[in-house]
């Protein structure tokens, strides 16, 4: 029996749309944090073209240790303030970094990763974590990634609430 695959708009505004309602689906009512993330992270993978990681680091303390995620293995933590995920906590900001060899003090978990977007996940006004998306292709995020991917970590922060 195949297995069919969901088919998701070419319009990014459209598919950012479709994957907010697909995860608040998902999420609403589920009281388990790390099957959440999960299902955030494969749901990512499936909508998103042409990304090789899409996951989840989660604060303890002054680190960011890995969390759920789809992809290559990856680094297990991070300290704050280093490579572009601790950078994002940091500054507590969404960074779109076009270019990850060019942005000082990058960790290289996967080399095949050319650009990245890091967005602070928040409960009661304190980051918890990071969504965390790579992409072999230098370029891959726009400010329409950043606005679409923005709305689906505001409906992700409800579960660390």
């Amino acid at each position: 029996m195949q297995k069919e695959q969901m088919v998701y708009p070419a319009d990014r505004q459209e598919r950012y749309a479709l994957l907010a309602s697909q995860l608040s689906g998902l999420i609403q009512g589920v009281p388990h944090r790390i099957a959440n993330l999960a299902n955030a992270s494969a749901l990512l993978m499936e909508a998103l073209e042409d990304i090789n990681w899409a996951g989840f680091y989660l604060l303890e303390k002054d680190r960011l240790v890995l969390g759920p995620f789809q992809g290559r293995p990856a680094c297990i933590e991070i300290q704050v303030g280093r490579g572009v995920c601790g950078t994002a906590v940091e500054r507590d900001e969404i960074l779109l970094v076009e270019n990850v060899h060019n942005f000082p003090g990058h960790i290289a978990c996967d080399c095949a990763s050319n650009s990245e977007i890091v967005l602070p996940l928040h409960a009661g006004g304190q980051i918890v974590g990071v969504l965390d998306i790579d992409s072999p292709s230098v370029g891959r995020f726009d400010e329409e990634d950043r606005a679409g991917l923005a709305r689906f970590a505001r409906i992700l922060e409800e579960i660390f609430q």
